[in-house]
């Protein structure tokens, strides 16, 4: 008998990773260890895998924090004690370096002697030594070496030259106590600053985040308490009056309310809802009171799967980061190499001083910027991701982004998308049975349909009929329609004329019903074209984007939408498998999306490039393909398409930096034409440049 193991999804709390190369790293240490499903998020200080033993988990966070960051579970997460902020490690070198490095203007002559300048010094260079050498160490020996290798062999060779001088005399041309202090301090100020600035581009998660943290009001035995959020349970009743959050998701028992569900959806306009109506934990009741029943919570909830979407989304890369990715892992070797050969040309065959060989390999070291090439792209995915999610357009992923900004054709279904998918029934005509009769049995079998067509027309024919028909077994076929059998064994089938066993019924109707093969009712109902949909179209063919119509729909019906809103390329009138082969068609053409409901057009919203599904914020919706819509708002696609192309545009820009400034900037160190300490400066800002151009992204005008 073999035994399953259950492995246990773990999750840590880890502070101190500053960038993807950061957080490649602790990748690849916990791969080599055997570990599945690992997931490392440098921006929010997340790492998850799982492992068939608990027994590990010491272990592993050993070796996670021998890489010279700090682990906590995550059920457990404290804040960073004072001595283990960069911000205080900066401020305490800062103290000592500020003297330091104005000897070299004042006419102090205490600041001129080496001992007060090893005195000086020294706490610096002790304090770099912790934070960048065991980094640096463990990086080495796990082979993925990182930029503290090069910062701490820059300020140690600073050090130890001095040190060197100051023993045995050798004079003021030995003393590089500033520089080794100044590397340190301007290194730590780098990343204070670019801290700050990456917490900056996960905003959109920690405002989600936010609307987790509330508080809930549960009515038990008909007395109120009051609970935290994390101890509601599946079943709970809850109260929530104007002005609160709902705490969970959940369907109203009682009242009405006014709700914003914008921090969802991105419509600001408050959402009309009345009992038995669905409800999203994290939206705000503007008007009423109302009594939830508690029917997801925790991690279910449909807040916490787009907060993990957009973790999730934030940590996949787009192809274009390879290059970066490439580079970045051999960028210490190859700057450790230029660095020692600058040494050795400078001093044995340009004859250089020793003094000035050793500054400038030390230039070297300390001036090039790998994190720079490691942030370009994480950087500006989460800002784009996050402007997109602001919309209320949830893509789930840097790849995804990419894919967006070169998309050349845009394949439409018809009902729910460019039209309302609210339908009128124009007519029914009933045959052999009453009009009464023929309504409840087409409301009876639609009530086990998701399609827009089905819940417009159950919600219409719920007033033409008195006496509700029961069936002891529906099923749907797609793109044909409904099968159901009644208690006395009778077949009815719902659907377009496909289900008829002959072809000359009337255009003017879109549904069937059959009894036993047998006709006997007909449908014709009519959808209203989206307000905005004409104008995306335009949009569209202004920036060269060909939309196309897709439709199981009727073939005039179809012609007749297209023709209203300028579509030139129409299929209609087809099954979910020729819907399949039409797009794997226009795939071979360029860049494809399909834009459908997310429910009833899933196949073709995965065979597509790119899947964007027009509806409601439901879990099918939010699986069902690579984007989603939490409005109805045919303005979020052009708004996506622009996000895409401007993310993608940032992350060339930023890659184009990263790479610009290291190729210029090694070579210049190299001949001498800058000291270590501005090469530190510069090399603390250049993840600034890269930082600040992504976060530039929120908030700029994007046509």
């Amino acid at each position: 008998m073999t035994t399953v193991v259950q492995e246990k999804l773990i999750e840590l709390n880890v502070t101190g990773m500053h960038c993807s190369n950061c957080a490649l790293s602790v990748h690849k240490l916990l791969e080599k260890k055997g570990l599945k499903d690992v997931y490392v998020d440098f921006a929010n200080s997340e790492v998850k895998f799982r492992s068939p033993d608990n027994t590990l988990v010491p272990g592993l966070i050993k070796d996670i924090e021998g890489l010279g960051y700090k682990v906590q579970a995550s059920d457990g997460v404290m804040p960073e004690s004072i001595f283990e902020k960069v911000e205080n490690k900066f401020l305490f070198c800062l103290i000592f370096t500020v003297p330091l490095f104005l000897h070299m203007f004042l006419p102090f002559h205490v600041l001129h002697d080496p001992d007060i300048q090893l005195i000086l010094c020294l706490p610096v260079f002790i304090l770099g030594c912790v934070h960048f050498g065991k980094s640096a160490l463990n990086s080495v020996i796990n082979g993925i070496p990182n930029m503290d290798v090069l910062i701490f062999i820059g300020s140690s060779a600073a050090f130890i030259y001095s040190f060197i001088g100051t023993v045995y005399n050798l004079g003021t041309d030995f003393l590089f106590y500033e520089t080794a202090a100044t590397i340190i301090t301007l290194v730590l100020l780098g990343n204070v600053i670019e801290r700050r600035s990456v917490t900056q581009t996960t905003s959109a998660v920690r405002d989600l985040l936010k609307f987790q943290e509330n508080n809930a009001t549960r009515i038990l035995n008909g007395e109120k308490e009051q609970i935290k959020s994390s101890e509601i349970q599946i079943g709970n009743t809850l109260l929530v009056n104007t002005g609160d959050k709902v705490p969970t998701d959940g369907e109203i028992i009682w009242g009405e309310a006014s709700i914003n569900e914008s921090m969802i959806t991105g419509e600001s306009i408050p959402v009309e809802k009345t009992k038995y109506d669905q409800v999203i934990g994290g939206t705000i009741i503007e008007k009423g009171s109302i009594h939830i029943l508690a029917t997801r919570v925790g991690k279910n909830t449909v807040l916490s799967q787009i907060i993990d979407l957009m973790k999730r989304a934030q940590a996949a890369k787009p192809t274009i980061q390879k290059l970066g990715d490439r580079v970045a892992a051999i960028f210490v070797p190859v700057v450790l190499g230029i660095s020692l050969l600058t040494f050795m040309l400078a001093y044995f065959v340009f004859d250089i001083a020793l003094q000035k060989a050793l500054m400038n390999a030390i230039a070297v070291l300390v001036i090039s910027c790998p994190c720079a090439m490691g942030l370009a792209t994480p950087t500006a995915v989460m800002v784009g991701l996050g402007r997109a999610a602001k919309n209320g357009i949830l893509i789930k992923g840097g790849n995804t982004i990419e894919e967006i900004a070169g998309i050349k054709f845009i394949v439409f279904d018809k009902t729910g998308t460019l039209t309302t998918g609210k339908f009128r029934i124009k007519q029914l005509v009933a045959t052999d049975v009453d009009e009464s009769e023929a309504a409840s049995i087409i409301s009876g079998i639609e009530e086990y349909s998701s399609h827009p067509i089905a819940e417009s027309l159950v919600s219409e024919l719920k007033s033409r009929f008195t006496k509700k028909i029961i069936f002891k077994k529906v099923k749907e076929e797609k793109g044909i329609g409904m099968n159901a059998i009644d208690a006395e064994n009778n077949e009815y089938q719902l659907g377009s004329k496909q289900i008829l066993e002959n072809s000359t019924e009337s255009a003017d109707f879109n549904l069937y019903l059959t009894k036993n093969q047998k006709l006997i009712a007909s449908l014709s109902i009519e959808d209203e074209i989206k307000a905005d949909a004409k104008m995306l179209i335009d949009t569209l063919k202004e920036h060269n984007v060909i939309p196309i119509l897709l439709s199981g729909d009727l073939k005039r019906k179809c012609e007749d939408l297209a023709y209203k809103l300028g579509i030139t390329e129409i299929y209609a009138e087809k099954l979910p498998q020729e819907k399949l082969d039409i797009i794997e068609k226009i795939k071979k053409l360029g860049k494809t999306s399909m834009v459908g409901d997310g429910i009833n057009d899933a196949p073709a919203l995965s065979t597509s490039d790119v899947g964007v599904s027009m509806c409601s914020a439901s879990q099918i919706a939010i699986q069902s393909s690579e984007v989603v819509l939490l409005n109805s708002d045919l303005k979020s696609i052009d708004m996506m398409l622009r996000i895409g192309k401007h993310t993608l545009l940032t992350i060339k820009q930023n890659l184009f930096w990263a790479f610009f400034y290291n190729v210029v900037a090694i070579p210049v160190a190299a001949f001498g034409f800058l000291s270590p300490m501005i090469g530190a400066l510069t090399m603390a800002f250049s993840d600034v440049i890269v930082i600040g151009n992504s976060i530039r992204l929120k908030r700029k005008s994007i046509s």
